[in-house]
């Protein structure tokens, strides 16, 4: 029961962790994309003079450490180790501190646009009006991302409490022991025997010697 419960536990943790991959998935897809439209409003002659773009960069940083977390999740959902599921932990708990502190900034702080530089791009406003303008959509969006952060957490922590899997390795056949032993008395496990065939020819002469004294 226990090995289904497990078992079990591993696959609903390798389901919600690709969710997470594919978010960061997106991420990085649509932080190329602005970074293609931002190098073809810039052109080649002001290219070298350009402004760092910190928007496109933290959204490939955080895409790309989203996809670390999850390749780190699946190591820990198939292995169930104790040591990969606490590092696994350790990075959802900071993912969701770096979002709740970057969420309350934004919420309470009516100044918190004065907290990040100014985005030469301009992809911040636009982003920031696509958001005002679905704000229910990306709510939702928002709390699925959350919410499966969340149980990948819950799950790691069960898996943990369940520990790896018990296995038992046997380095030959004599040190198994059928499951019915304990009912039999005075039990001794077979020995294995090893015959040598370069001695074989020499026992069988000396057999046929002391035969033939002894008919005489």
């Amino acid at each position: 029961m226990a090995r289904m419960a497990r078992s079990c536990i591993q696959t609903l943790l390798k389901v919600v962790n690709s969710g997470i991959g594919m978010v960061g998935i997106a991420m990085i897809i649509y932080a190329l994309w602005m970074l293609r439209v931002w190098q073809r409003h810039l052109g080649p002659d002001s290219a070298p003079n350009a402004p760092i773009p910190w928007l496109i960069y933290s959204l490939i940083g955080l895409g790309a450490s989203l996809c670390v977390i999850t390749c780190s999740g699946h190591i820990a959902a198939e292995t169930a180790n104790g040591c990969c599921l606490y590092v696994y932990m350790v990075f959802i708990f900071m993912l969701l501190v770096l979002e709740a502190a970057v969420t309350a900034d934004v919420f309470l702080n009516r100044n918190w646009e004065e907290d990040f530089p100014d985005d030469p791009t301009g992809n911040l406003d636009e982003l920031k009006d696509f958001i005002k303008d679905n704000f229910d959509i990306c709510r939702w969006i928002g709390l699925t991302v959350v919410g499966l952060q969340g149980l990948s957490m819950l799950l790691a922590m069960i898996l943990k409490a369940l520990g790896p899997h018990s296995e038992t390795y046997y380095e030959s056949d004599d040190d198994y022991t059928p499951d019915r032993v304990p009912l039999l008395k005075n039990y001794v496990p077979p020995h294995s025997y090893v015959s040598d065939s370069l001695y074989q020819p020499k026992n069988d002469s000396w057999n046929i010697k002391i035969n033939g004294k002894a008919g005489r």
